[in-house]
């Protein structure tokens, strides 16, 4: 089985996107102003994926501990540097549980355990990234 994941990115207008896999699942974006939005961008979808990828071993890793989880919940926020491109230079998870079983410790474990090992996504941030273009004219 190959280690590769393809998404293809489509305009449907000057500032809205789809971005769809190959199983059809389809994520819509958008880069306009807040009061306009019907979608998240592009730097949204980034804070998502990192939040999305941590909660999946920190569940799964309190579940293996028996523990009973109420609620769980991630809230995501990236400062932004001031110019483009408009990187984030810092991001901040706070992982939240409700739980009547598990300690402050062992869910602090767990969610180092899944951001600094375990998560895809914190450590495709450290990556590197290459690219290629091209010009295609219309048939």
């Amino acid at each position: 089985m190959s280690n590769k994941r393809n998404i293809t990115v489509r305009m449907k207008a000057d500032l809205e996107y789809e971005a769809r896999n190959p199983q059809g699942n389809v994520v819509n974006i958008d880069m306009y102003d807040p009061e306009h939005k019907h979608a998240q961008s592009p730097m949204d979808l980034l804070l998502s994926a990192l939040g999305g990828c941590a909660s999946v071993d920190a569940v799964l890793m309190m579940k293996k501990k028996r523990r009973e989880i109420v609620d769980f919940f991630v809230e995501a926020e990236g400062t932004r540097n001031d110019g483009i491109p408009a990187f984030y230079t810092d991001i901040q998870l706070n992982f939240v549980l409700v739980s009547p079983d598990a300690t402050s410790e062992e869910f602090e474990k767990v969610v180092a355990l899944s951001v600094d090992k375990y998560c895809s996504v914190a450590s495709t941030l450290k990556s590197t990234i290459t690219y290629k273009s091209e010009v295609r004219r219309p048939e």
